[in-house]
């Protein structure tokens, strides 16, 4: 994954609460599920490439997604 930055986030509560709920779900920090999401988003959208958008963590957590579907 390359370097880390740190990036300061303000959600509201109900937001918050849900990501948490999530997160909890799938067994993730909140940290972890919403760069996950992120990455997710901007893979869908061609914003990233695939080989840049995407550590071995996340491969194996969208092919189980995937089959879940």
């Amino acid at each position: 994954m390359g370097e880390r930055k740190p990036f300061l986030l303000r959600l509201d509560r109900a937001t918050h609460d849900a990501l948490e709920r999530w997160a909890a779900d799938e067994l993730r920090s909140l940290n972890a599920q919403i760069e996950y999401l992120l990455r997710r988003s901007l893979r869908e959208a061609g914003r990233l490439p695939r080989s840049a958008s995407s550590s071995s963590r996340d491969a194996v957590a969208d092919d189980a997604n995937k089959r879940s579907e």
